[in-house]
């Protein structure tokens, strides 16, 4: 506050459950607070089982179409506006590999990354020449959580860190990608030893 930035405010929200109001909701607080929305970062998602599509539980199927793929649409679409306000925004939609071409087991999540990659194309087309720019990031092998649970057996630390791949997300926020729209790329291409080196 003292740089003249505002506050970070912080909004819990159960995406598995959440209700079209309760997006609405936070749109509302969003615009009485600050009026515009200069960014919006989708990366939240959830696993689900590895698992065969024969075999796979349709209530944890929907609840991972819910955080992964519902969320994003829903959040993204009232939040449009908020993002039209503003005179340059950046919407950046975390996707990855089994989104691009599925792989056997990987049932919903895959499925949902799939459909994260179309809706970034779909909305990218419909904002051509607008003030706002889509793009999607593929982080590929990361040591996350979720990577864990995953490959319980992989060495971890032979993998890039979740601070190591944030230059990327920077940049795509930043002015510097004013003119990057309706991108999929991926994050292994923009990192060497932790740094940014495009």
């Amino acid at each position: 506050e003292a740089s003249g930035h505002a506050l970070p405010a912080l909004v819990p929200m159960d995406f598995a459950s959440a209700k079209p109001d309760d997006y609405l909701a936070l749109a509302e607080q969003l615009e009485n607070t600050f009026g515009r929305l200069d960014g919006l970062l989708h990366n939240a998602s959830i696993l689900g089982d590895l698992s065969p599509i024969e075999h796979y539980d349709p209530a944890l199927w929907r609840r991972v179409m819910a955080v992964n793929l519902d969320a994003p649409f829903a959040l993204t679409q009232v939040c449009l506006p908020l993002l039209n306000n503003s005179q340059s925004s950046s919407v950046i939609f975390t996707s990855s590999g089994v989104g691009r071409k599925g792989r056997a087991h990987w049932g919903a999540y895959a499925v949902s990354k799939f459909g994260i990659e179309g809706l970034a194309q779909v909305l990218a087309d419909e904002l051509e020449g607008t003030a706002v720019r889509v793009n999607t990031i593929n982080p590929g092998a990361t040591a996350t959580a979720m990577r864990r649970a995953a490959y319980p057996a992989e060495d971890a630390s032979s993998l890039p860190s979740p601070q190591d791949i944030m230059p990327l997300y920077i940049h795509l926020m930043s002015q510097d990608s004013a003119t990057t729209h309706g991108e999929s790329l991926n994050a292994r291409d923009w990192i060497g030893h932790g740094k940014l080196t495009h």
